[in-house]
């Protein structure tokens, strides 16, 4: 085939997607026209995918698991390339987070993954792709994550969740008023729960708040500990403790200085509300 693209499975996880796409269609001899008339998309569609230039969804990457009797390979496959839209470092915390058995987070400017709504979520996604920073494709992913995220603290036993948000978290509106009213509903659901506890960083804190940037603390079962940290173009988990145990006391100090939680959540029904 004159114009077939070589692929270099190196180059991406799209990449190396793409070339084993390619070597399951070239085992059975169909055209990418016959892949797509199986899976129920173009041959188009196809040839985008296997040359890296449009990420498989969970939904493509399932149905090309049917076609084929690869199980779930290849959507697990996906994974890798769908998080390419996410920081460095961050795929692997998530899969931490998943087992932790307690969590200390700071966020700044916009309320943390585990407690967003989907609506919320998906307003903040969009601005992304208005950016042209993600494809739409990236954006459902994103939002489709944060759903998982949060199932997976749905478990037995619960993980402790200290979290700490900084004052621009619920005075920074996004979306329409729906949507924040929506939001702040669910921080003090949040904050009812048994195993969590939710402060606000107030701004009058000026440099006795200890951190610039989001930063969180896991404690693993084995109580081990780990911490990520965020800057805007990238994320890095941490994994030896003498690096870790410093951030862990500048958690505890930040929450000694915000407020308690009952001021905290007198703080957001006052926002919520529109009153001073």
């Amino acid at each position: 085939m004159v114009n077939r693209k070589e692929l270099d499975p190196e180059k991406s996880p799209g990449a190396k997607f793409g070339q084993r796409l390619r070597q399951l269609r070239d085992g059975r001899g169909w055209t990418q026209d016959e892949l797509g008339a199986r899976m129920g998309c173009t041959g188009t569609h196809i040839s985008a995918v296997e040359t890296g230039r449009r990420p498989p969804t969970r939904r493509f990457a399932a149905s090309a698991d049917r076609v084929f009797g690869t199980g779930d390979g290849l959507e697990r496959q996906s994974r890798a390339v769908r998080y390419t839209a996410l920081l460095e470092g961050f795929p692997e915390y998530v899969r931490h987070e998943a087992r932790a058995a307690e969590m200390r987070l700071y966020e700044v400017g916009v309320i943390p993954g585990l407690l967003q709504t989907p609506e919320y979520a998906a307003t903040l996604e969009a601005d992304a792709v208005r950016r042209e920073a993600i494809t739409p494709e990236q954006a459902s992913e994103r939002v489709a994550l944060v759903a998982e995220r949060q199932a997976t603290l749905a478990r037995s036993p619960s993980p402790l969740i200290f979290a700490v948000l900084d004052e621009g978290c619920i005075l920074r509106p996004m979306g329409d008023p729906e949507i924040m009213d929506a939001q702040f509903a669910q921080l003090l659901e949040f904050a009812e729960l048994p195993n969590t506890a939710l402060q606000i960083a107030p701004f009058r804190m000026g440099a006795r708040r200890p951190f610039s940037l989001p930063i969180t603390v896991l404690t693993l079962p084995d109580r081990s500990l780990m911490s990520y940290a965020e800057s805007s173009q990238r994320g890095h988990l941490e994994r030896e403790t003498s690096f870790v145990l410093p951030i862990v006391t500048a958690c505890h100090q930040l929450q000694a200085e915000a407020l308690s939680q009952a001021a905290s959540v007198a703080l957001i029904e006052q926002v919520r509300k529109g009153t001073p």
